[in-house]
């Protein structure tokens, strides 16, 4: 299975997994239910959260065994 990358969207993560969601709430992105998700990079999202993208996609990729 492909890896996770910064340029995937929340909802294209989501539809992989619905449990990574808990990933997404414990970087502080509560956003996953919001219209921006569906389009919104992760890369995007990290910046107008202030949250290191990097961290999120190691993370992300950790969990799938990355």
């Amino acid at each position: 299975m492909a890896k996770i990358t910064k340029d995937m969207t929340i909802r294209q993560v989501l539809e992989r997994d619905t449990n990574t969601a808990p990933i997404f709430f414990e970087m502080g992105m509560h956003c996953i239910g919001c219209p921006s998700a569906q389009a919104e990079t992760l890369e995007e999202a990290c910046m107008v959260h202030g949250i290191d993208c990097e961290v999120l996609v190691g993370k992300l990729n950790e969990y799938f065994g990355e």
